[in-house]
């Protein structure tokens, strides 16, 4: 029978999937539906329906965005090749690419230029993983392991950077820049380390919490990189973990014989499924749900720069 419900902070959405949620929906207010927006805002299901709901109609592609509609760019960032083809569109694009995703963009697009081979350190096929590649794709190598970094062929005196997925596992990355140093001792590191705040945050929460609890439950979806991280961390520890996108997906096996249950969220998930999570657990007759160490994290970052200037010339003419 579960005794309490502790609740990692920070948890939920970050500041860049909260500017990229409210872009679509300012967008909305703004031009009225459709909007289109290429791939999912940002990956959580819930989030994609409730703007569906409002009148966003989600695509794979710009080249599926009819001619002079406006689309928005999710907060995983796009190649060059995408603003190409929207501009032939003719396509009204209002960007939400989260900044730290862009300053991973101009550090390959840079170290590119200056004749860098660079290493990019992430998960193949992930939205931004593909935008960054995108970016120089005839001089960015992709490595997912310790394993890749000993396949990788470079001649002692090659000039090699690296950057990294915003949104990976903090120590499974180390492990892997600490194997790229060893055997590239001049490799050209990022100034500042490109997981982002958020993600390192919600993984330090988590790693808090452990060992005052019995399982993680993680709030998230399928394919949101850093939901699936916080996961691999407890399960990394020894304290079992699942993800569920909502209440819906607990399977009260999974409680048997435990007291306590942590509960985080990913960077992408709203705090109203938490709330549903707490409910689930009431209903079976939790009474102790309380907050872990509860850490503020105040980064805020400004809507996209088309949109600012489009809203204050409505402001303008009302």
């Amino acid at each position: 029978m579960v005794r309490k419900v502790l609740l990692a902070s920070p948890r939920g959405y970050c500041a860049g999937v909260e500017r990229a949620v409210e872009t679509v929906e300012k967008a909305l207010d703004l031009y009225g539906p459709p909007v289109y927006v290429r791939k999912q805002i940002v990956h959580n299901l819930h989030v994609v329906r409730d703007l569906e709901a409002r009148g966003a109609v989600f695509v794979d592609e710009e080249t599926e965005v009819p001619e002079g509609q406006t689309v928005v760019f999710s907060a995983h960032g796009v190649a060059p090749a995408v603003h190409a083809n929207a501009a032939l569109r003719r396509l009204k694009t209002i960007d939400a690419t989260c900044p730290l995703v862009t300053k991973v963009h101009v550090q390959a697009r840079r170290y590119a230029a200056d004749g860098y081979t660079v290493l990019l350190i992430g998960h193949a096929g992930h939205e931004e993983v593909v935008g960054t590649m995108g970016e120089a794709p005839d001089s960015i190598v992709l490595v997912e392991s310790v394993a890749d970094v000993a396949t990788l062929a470079f001649p002692p005196d090659a000039r090699l950077a690296y950057v990294t997925q915003t949104t990976l596992s903090v120590d499974e990355t180390g492990e892997i820049i600490g194997a790229l140093r060893a055997r590239f001792p001049q490799i050209y590191a990022p100034k500042k380390e490109d997981i982002c705040y958020a993600t390192s945050n919600r993984q330090w929460a988590v790693k808090e919490m452990l060992g005052e609890i019995d399982l993680l439950l993680v709030i998230g979806s399928r394919n949101s990189s850093n939901s699936n991280r916080l996961v691999e961390v407890a399960r990394a520890n020894g304290v079992p973990s699942y993800l569920i996108d909502d209440e819906s997906e607990i399977d009260e096996s999974w409680t048997v014989g435990i007291d306590v249950v942590g509960v985080t969220s990913g960077a992408s998930a709203p705090e109203k499924l938490v709330d549903r999570v707490c409910d689930w657990f009431r209903s079976r007759g939790v009474t102790e749900i309380e907050p872990f160490r509860l850490v503020d994290e105040d980064v805020e970052f400004r809507l996209p720069v088309e949109l600012r200037r489009e809203l204050t010339l409505a402001d303008a003419q009302r």
